[in-house]
C-alpha cells in the first residue's frame, strides 16, 4: 500500500486515487462511496451484538434488509469506479498489457489484504478463510475490468443476463453430488458443496464452517452486480445526453430492474448468502436509482456542502475498512474485567463502562457505540483529508 496525494490517477474500482474536489470528478460516486462504507462501519461494529435492532441485521436466509444491500452497493461501485479508471486506455486502442498487468496486481493485493484480515490475530494458515469480503471485490474487480476492456456495452449486457440465468439454472437444476436434487439449503446447495470440494470445511466462513457467504460459485452473480455499475458508468460519461435525460433514464432502468428482481423472488429467493440472481435485480437496481439521485443532488445541482464528511470517508474507503477490523481485532487481545465477573476485550471493556450504564434500552447502546466508531475514524480520516493523504493499492 502506498501514499499519494496526486489528482489524476487511477481508481482500483474500491479507493478513489483521485481528490473528491477535482474539477470533472464525479461526486456523487465519492459521496456513494462514502455512505456506504460508513455503513459497513456502523453494521460490522455495533456496540453489543447480542443487542441489534433488526434493520442493522442480516436476514436470516431468504430475505433482504437494509445491511444486506451495503455490500452489493459496494460492488455496484467498484464497477462504476473501474470505468472511469479505465475508460481512457480503453478508448485509446492499442496493446493492453501494461493496463491488465496493473488491473492484475490490484485485484491480488486486495485479495492478499482480505486473506491477511482472515489470518489475523493467529496466523493459523491451517485455518484461514480462504474467500471473503475484499477477496470477492478483488475478483469481481479483476473480472469486470477485462470484461469492459474486452468487450462492447452491449456484450456487458448479455454478459449480464447470461451470468444471472446460468447461475440461476446451476442451483436449481444441478444436482448436488452426494445430497441428491438441487436445493437452495445452506449446506446442501451446489456452491456451498463447491467451496467444501475445493477449499475444505476449515477454509470456510467460520461461522458456519459447511458453506461461504463469499464463495466461489456465487462469483457469477456478483461479477452481474459490478457490470451493472460498469453499464451505469458509461451511461453517465455520455456526451450526447443532457444530464436531466441520464438521471430519469436511470431512475426508469433502476425501477425496472428491481422490479424484474422483485418478479424472479417466488422462483429464486432474494438472498444475501447465495448472491442470487433477483438478489442481484433488486440490489443493483436501488444501487442506479440511489447514484442517480446523488448524481442529480451532488454534481448537476451542486448540493455539496452536507457531503463533505462521506466525501471524506470515500477517499480512504479500503483503509478505515481494513484498519477498523484490524483494531477490532487487537482490542480483543486485551481481557479485562467487565461488569457481572465477566473477561472481554478492550472495546467491550469501554463500552460495558463507558456506555451501556447510560442507555435503559441496550439496542440504544448498541446502535451509539458504533455511531461513535464512525465518528472517531471521521476525526483521523478528516485530518488524513486536510493533509491530502490517500492511501491506495
Amino acid at each position: 500500500m502506498n501514499t499519494t496525494t496526486q489528482a489524476a490517477q487511477e481508481t482500483t474500482g474500491t479507493t478513489p486515487l483521485v481528490e473528491a474536489s477535482q474539477p470533472g470528478r464525479l461526486i456523487s460516486l465519492d459521496v456513494f462511496r462514502g455512505l456506504t462504507v460508513m455503513a459497513m462501519i456502523l453494521v460490522n461494529n455495533p456496540g453489543d451484538w447480542g443487542h441489534i435492532y433488526p434493520p442493522l441485521e442480516h436476514a436470516e436466509w431468504n430475505g433482504c434488509t437494509p445491511t444486506d444491500l451495503i455490500f452489493p452497493f459496494f460492488l455496484f461501485i467498484v464497477g462504476v469506479s473501474l470505468v472511469y479508471a479505465l475508460d481512457g486506455p480503453k478508448r485509446q486502442g492499442g496493446p493492453q498489457g501494461a493496463v491488465l498487468l496493473r488491473v492484475l496486481r490490484r485485484a491480488a493485493v486486495l485479495f492478499g489484504l482480505g486473506l491477511l484480515l482472515s489470518l489475523y490475530p493467529k496466523f493459523d494458515f491451517s485455518a484461514v478463510r480462504i474467500m471473503g469480503v475484499l477477496q470477492r471485490i478483488a475478483l469481481v474487480f479483476l473480472g469486470c475490468s477485462v470484461i469492459f476492456l474486452k468487450t462492447s456495452w452491449r456484450t456487458q449486457l448479455w454478459l449480464i443476463i447470461g451470468f444471472l440465468l446460468g447461475y440461476a439454472v446451476l442451483l436449481q437444476l444441478v444436482p448436488v453430488p452426494g445430497f441428491g436434487p438441487a436445493n437452495l439449503e445452506p449446506t446442501t446447495n451446489l456452491g456451498a458443496w463447491l467451496d467444501r470440494s475445493v477449499f475444505g470445511e476449515a477454509h470456510l466462513w467460520k461461522t458456519s464452517k459447511t458453506w461461504d457467504p463469499e464463495g466461489l460459485l456465487g462469483t457469477l452473480p456478483a461479477l452481474a452486480t459490478g457490470l451493472l455499475g460498469g453499464l451505469t458508468a458509461q451511461w453517465l460519461r455520455r456526451k450526447d445526453r443532457e444530464p436531466a435525460a441520464k438521471v430519469a433514464w436511470l431512475f426508469v432502468a433502476g425501477g425496472a430492474i428491481i422490479l424484474l428482481g422483485l418478479i424472479w423472488a417466488p422462483w429464486f429467493p432474494i438472498n444475501k448468502a447465495l448472491w442470487s440472481s433477483s438478489y442481484v435485480l433488486y440490489t443493483g437496481g436501488l444501487a442506479m436509482a440511489g447514484l442517480a439521485a446523488l448524481y442529480w443532488i451532488c454534481d448537476v445541482q451542486g448540493y455539496r456542502a452536507w457531503t463533505r464528511p462521506a466525501l471524506i470517508y470515500g477517499v480512504n474507503a479500503i483503509l478505515v475498512f481494513c484498519l477498523s477490523a484490524l483494531l477490532s481485532r487487537t482490542f480483543g487481545l486485551f481481557k479485562l474485567a467487565l461488569p457481572g465477573g465477566k473477561i472481554g476485550g478492550f472495546k467491550e471493556w469501554l463500552y460495558e463502562w463507558g456506555i451501556a450504564p447510560h442507555f435503559a434500552d441496550p439496542r440504544n447502546a448498541s446502535l451509539v457505540g458504533a455511531a461513535l466508531l464512525i465518528l472517531i475514524w471521521l476525526g483521523i480520516l478528516s485530518w488524513m483529508y486536510k493533509k491530502g493523504v490517500v492511501l491506495k493499492v
